[in-house]
């Protein structure tokens, strides 16, 4: 079974480490790990002129080839998960394939987005929360947005969480090998 591995780790200084554990963390379980910078061979990626479709082409591929996904959904640059992870994320689960995800956070969505709006974030007098243009805050209880989290739970899947100090956020793959585990175990019900 191959997993693809979405998550803005591609961006870290370190990517190619931790692509490197994550894949050993998957093969240790009996699959194959595969990370948005590996090759694959795809003549529409190979003929793209631009550098950003060639990436979006390769990373696509990867997904259609994949058996199954794991989203790492650690807030990205704000209160929320990376949006090409999420994206990934919907793709597979429209292909209708296993999906699951995890973040090295354990707070909800809601105090994370009143946290990075700080004073612009206001309670109105009915007790919603709401933004400095007076838009409501989403407040399910949920770890992410109820997009993300509703379409882990539809697709039976599991959302991981688990809470690590800040220094180890990006490097920390409890969380991760707990969803490979889930996975395996998963596909082999299904079998």
């Amino acid at each position: 079974m191959r997993i693809y591995l979405a998550g803005p780790d591609v961006f870290l200084p370190n990517a190619s480490e931790i692509a490197v554990a994550k894949k050993e963390i998957c093969a240790r379980h009996g699959t194959i790990g595969v990370f948005p910078t590996d090759p694959v061979a795809d003549s529409a990626a190979d003929a793209a002129e631009e550098r950003f479709l060639e990436i979006y082409l390769r990373n696509e591929a990867h997904i259609r080839q994949s058996d199954a996904l794991i989203a790492n959904l650690t807030p990205f640059r704000g209160p929320s998960a990376d949006a090409g992870t999420v994206y990934e994320l919907g793709f597979m689960r429209a292909l209708g394939r296993p999906i699951t995800g995890y973040a090295n956070t354990a707070r909800h969505f809601a105090d994370r987005t009143r946290d990075f709006l700080g004073a612009a974030a206001r309670r109105r007098p009915d007790g919603v929360w709401v933004d400095a243009e007076g838009l409501c805050l989403e407040d399910f209880g949920r770890h992410d947005n109820l997009m993300i989290d509703g379409g882990i739970v539809a697709a039976g899947g599991r959302l991981i969480t688990h809470a690590v100090p800040d220094h180890l956020r990006w490097t920390d793959l409890t969380a991760f090998e707990a969803c490979v585990v889930a996975l395996m175990q998963e596909m082999r019900g299904a079998a």
